[in-house]
């Protein structure tokens, strides 16, 4: 990708939006006095907060850089991703966030053992909910880097650390109570920080003479030089000359070739320059034309397609609703109409801003066509202000673009963060503010150092990923124990073995490089890249047959506990689960 000076509007901005976001979780601080505080900050946040909130946590690195990204790498396809991740909040507010609240508990854990009475399953939940917290904060570290080494120039690792301090800190000072005000206003930040730039380039794009779809694969306007950061398989339809300085096809070369028709592999380290209006070589399994782009049903770079579309919509539908990070917020409103009128408010926020991140990506495809040879299409975003627009217009977007960026990072680590520690810290600790913290910290730091360690991904694909996990494990377990007396605590353990394994499998094995190439173009590669479509189904058949064939609770019992989630605040069947929680 190509490299860009570095500015001091962008790097102003970057220090402005980290502070800013100290400052106010500095202020929460002095606010969290107590363990439900730190928990569910005294389930005294109304809709409207809560909203603008749960929005900023759930807009992740994944939606301000990877869906812009994804969409001018694949095309319709990638579209499905800001539609799921919209849609999952409908099934959200449809079934699950009023009878969550009012079943009084603090985290996903105290919720299955309120609705099932079982301490083996309350553990076995904790361990997902760990499970899919850290696939999600994983590749927010890694987007970190990636974002701070393309505008400061500084190694991937740098920022990693920096933004994991920040949310570490404010996290182990002032817990939900904290960072509900810092999610608040990066929420803000971030639909201002991608809404502007969407409509300057929009109306840059309406005053010139660029066209979108045309058969032609994507050029080059200048001469431009790309930085190979991890190895690549490109495609060539023609032959094509171009300065390479690398490795290619597995040989060393510093010199200007002739490439053939086909496939080429460039190593990893390697540079190449291309002339102006050269074409762009497209990394294998993209579309490489205008027309491929804007025609639906060429699936996102696999095998398989179709198989791979379908999986997307389960995984991006159903996994909202069990995404822990985001069930733990309707634990903060004050009753179940609350949580409802907070879910009802976040579609709208959501649905939104994920406009401008489309308009982004199709820009992209025409302006900063260069990362589809490196597969690196999370850089989009930060690179099109400065590859439009020269001069002060373009560094004053791209800073703007920054803030942003950095504050999604900030904003869903920190709520992550949050619904670990929370496990960790009344779970397998003792439940006081002390055990949060160290929970927090170890919490922390553990997918930091794994950050660094495993491969990195398209952003939108890892969360994809987690994602598939939440939709595998603790969507159906929700949907079951709130809607179907008949759950048992044997049958809710079996589906989360079933959908935990299978989604949790593939995922170490896509984050550790992928199958082998000998069997990357079949139904197995397929398979663990979009895991949710034979994961769910499985793990929801294990959960109904295995409940059918053990013993459940007492009709009374369960009537009790159905009574609670499902009766209106005013008639005054619940309140919410004391856990003797501690504030030393």
């Amino acid at each position: 990708m190509n490299s860009q000076p570095v500015s001091g509007l962008t790097v102003a901005a970057l220090l402005l939006a980290a502070f800013a976001s100290i400052a106010i979780g500095v202020y929460g601080v002095r606010l969290a006095r107590t363990t439900s505080d730190f928990l569910v900050a005294s389930r005294s946040v109304g809709p409207r907060w809560n909203a603008a909130a749960i929005s900023g946590e759930y807009l992740s690195a994944a939606s301000f850089l990877g869906v812009a990204g994804l969409i001018a790498k694949y095309g319709a396809d990638a579209l499905w991703y800001p539609v799921g991740f919209t849609a999952g909040y409908l099934g959200l507010l449809l079934f699950v966030a009023a009878p969550l609240r009012r079943s009084g508990a603090y985290t996903m854990p105290d919720f299955v053992e309120f609705r099932l009475g079982s301490r083996p399953v309350h553990k076995l939940a904790a361990l997902v909910v760990v499970l899919i917290c850290a696939v999600y904060l994983i590749p927010q570290f890694q987007g970190a880097g990636l974002t701070l080494r393309i505008l400061l120039g500084v190694p991937g690792w740098v920022g990693a650390v920096a933004v994991g301090a920040i949310v570490i800190g404010t996290v182990a000072g002032g817990g939900m109570r904290s960072i509900t005000f810092v999610q608040a206003f990066q929420y803000w930040l971030k639909l201002t920080a991608i809404a502007i730039p969407a409509l300057v380039l929009l109306a840059h794009f309406l005053g010139s003479d660029r066209e979108i779809g045309s058969p032609a694969p994507p050029i080059v306007a200048e001469r431009t030089t790309v930085d190979i950061t991890t190895g690549v398989v490109v495609r060539l339809d023609e032959s094509q000359r171009l300065w390479v300085e690398g490795t290619l096809d597995d040989r060393p070369i510093a010199d200007t070739v002739l490439l053939p028709p086909g496939e080429h592999e460039f190593g990893a380290g390697s540079t190449l320059v291309l002339d102006p209006g050269a074409r762009v070589p497209v990394v294998v399994g993209a579309p490489g034309s205008g027309a491929e782009w804007l025609a639906p049903g060429g699936g996102l770079g696999g095998p398989h397609p179709l198989y791979q579309v379908y999986s997307l919509i389960i995984a991006t539908f159903l996994g909202t609703m069990g995404l822990p990070h985001v069930l733990v917020r309707f634990y903060t409103n004050p009753d179940g109409r609350a949580a409802r009128t907070t879910a009802s408010a976040v579609i709208g926020l959501v649905g939104f801003f994920y406009l401008f991140p489309v308009l982004l990506g199709v820009c992209a495809r025409l302006y900063v066509p260069q990362l589809l040879i490196t597969g690196a299409s999370d850089a989009a975003v930060l690179l099109l202000p400065g590859s439009v627009l020269s001069g002060l217009p373009g560094q004053l977007l791209g800073a703007l673009v920054a803030a942003g960026a950095i504050a999604a990072f900030l904003s869903t680590s920190s709520g992550l963060l949050v619904s670990i520690a929370g496990v960790l810290g009344t779970d397998v600790l003792r439940g006081r503010i002390r055990d949060f913290r160290l929970a927090a910290i170890v919490a922390g730091v553990v997918p930091l150092v794994l950050s660094q360690a495993v491969t990195a991904l398209d952003l939108s694909r890892s969360v994809g990923l987690a994602f598939a996990v939440a939709a595998s494990t603790l969507c159906p377990l929700l949907l079951l124990g709130i809607w179907w007396r008949g759950l048992t605590a044997t049958g809710a353990a079996a589906g989360l073995l079933v959908g935990g394994l299978l989604s949790g499998g593939a995922t170490v094995v896509s984050v550790l490089g992928g199958v082998p190439g000998d069997l990357a173009g079949g139904w197995l590669a397929a398979v663990l890249s979009y895991p949710a479509a034979v994961s769910v189904p499985l793990a929801t058949i294990a959960m109904i047959l295995v409940s059918l064939a053990t013993d459940r609770q007492s009709e009374r019992t369960i009537g009790r506990v159905f009574i609670r989630m499902h009766a209106p605040e005013p008639l005054g069947m619940g309140a919410d689960r004391e856990r003797g929680l501690r504030s030393a």
